[in-house]
This record gives C-alpha cells, sequence and structure tokens, in this order.
C-alpha cells in the first residue's frame, strides 16, 4: 500500500466518515478510507465561466501521480474535507492548492453518495457534495494534481461522456451532469 499513496501529499489526512445521511459518525486515515471501502464525505467542484458560445466547464485530467483514476478527466477539482474543516472552507482551500487560482462565488448544488472499484484495490465510497462556482485568475494546475486543464461547452461535454466515457474518472458523469442541469436553468 505504501507505493499506492506512496506519491500523495495528503495521504495522512484524517478524513470525515459518514452515515447515508451524511451524518458524522467518526475519522479515519485517508488510505484507511480508502482500503476498506469506508463512506467519507467529500466535494467535486465544477467551475464555470461564460464562453463565446454559452456556459464553459473547467476539467482536470488528473495526474498520473494520483493513488487512483490517473489520467483520466474529471471535474475542476476533487476532494476532501479534513476532520474539524468545514466543506466550503476546503473547496475553496482545494482549488487553490490543485488549480493555482482562487474560487469565487462557490455554492453546493447538490449531493449524491457513490461506490467504485479501482484495479489497484482502493474503492472510492463517498458522499459526494457537488459545488459549482467560478475562477478568479487563470489556472495553473499542480502537475501532481492535474497532468492538464480545459474548459469545454455543453454540447462538447455531453458528446464526450456519451462517446468517451472510459475517459472519465468514476464520479466525473455523475457531476458534470449534476452541474450542467444546476447551470442550465
Amino acid at each position: 500500500m505504501d507505493k499506492i499513496m506512496a506519491d500523495d501529499t495528503a495521504r495522512d489526512d484524517e478524513l470525515i466518515l459518514v452515515d447515508g445521511l451524511d451524518r458524522e459518525i467518526g475519522t479515519a486515515t485517508k488510505i484507511e478510507t480508502h482500503v476498506k471501502g469506508l463512506l467519507h464525505r467529500a466535494f467535486s467542484v465544477v467551475l464555470v465561466r461564460d464562453g463565446d458560445s454559452g456556459p464553459e466547464l473547467l476539467l482536470a485530467k488528473r495526474s498520473i501521480l494520483k493513488y487512483h483514476s490517473g489520467w483520466l478527466w474529471a471535474n475542476s477539482v476533487c476532494s476532501h474535507p479534513r476532520a474539524g474543516e468545514e466543506l466550503m472552507a476546503a473547496a475553496y482551500r482545494r482549488v487553490r492548492e490543485e488549480l493555482g487560482c482562487d474560487a469565487a462565488d462557490l455554492r453546493e448544488v447538490t449531493a449524491f453518495a457513490y461506490h467504485a472499484e479501482f484495479e489497484n484495490g482502493l474503492c472510492e465510497y463517498e458522499f459526494d457534495h457537488v459545488i459549482v462556482g467560478s475562477c478568479d485568475g487563470d489556472p495553473n494546475p499542480d502537475p501532481a494534481e492535474a497532468s492538464e486543464v480545459r474548459w469545454v461547452g455543453f454540447g462538447e461535454l455531453a458528446a464526450a461522456l456519451t462517446e468517451r466515457p472510459k475517459a472519465f474518472a468514476a464520479w466525473a458523469p455523475m457531476v458534470l451532469t449534476m452541474a450542467m442541469a444546476y447551470i442550465g436553468k
């Protein structure tokens, strides 16, 4: 397991374990949480901007150094609040850490639970809060977090999710679809 998490700078973070209603029931280390498949609090940030043809979402291609789902596309930022940390404070912190820019006007739009197992034996079992906002400045991603970022419009993204679903991390189609539904209202 050391190799799996050796590249993850936050491997020792204490994550918030929750029940099916997102009520806190304890904490566990990040590695323990993902090895044992424990339900924990997470968030997915989707940054949006006005493009020439309508709204555009910022996608991040996960670094190959990530402990799972490396080189797959996902929403702008995927992370966990630390034990004792408020959800929105964690979201603002992780946008700065992962993308090198500040988030603005973050707001939670929905939440859902999902479970995904990975070839390396790790598992995500998350109560995931979907957060939408904008980016103050140009993204300059940390290479340990994202190998690439790009802005995409709804039409291009919807086509990619349909035509190339395996190019996306397990949670990304759900998160991105929920974000587009919220933004499109």
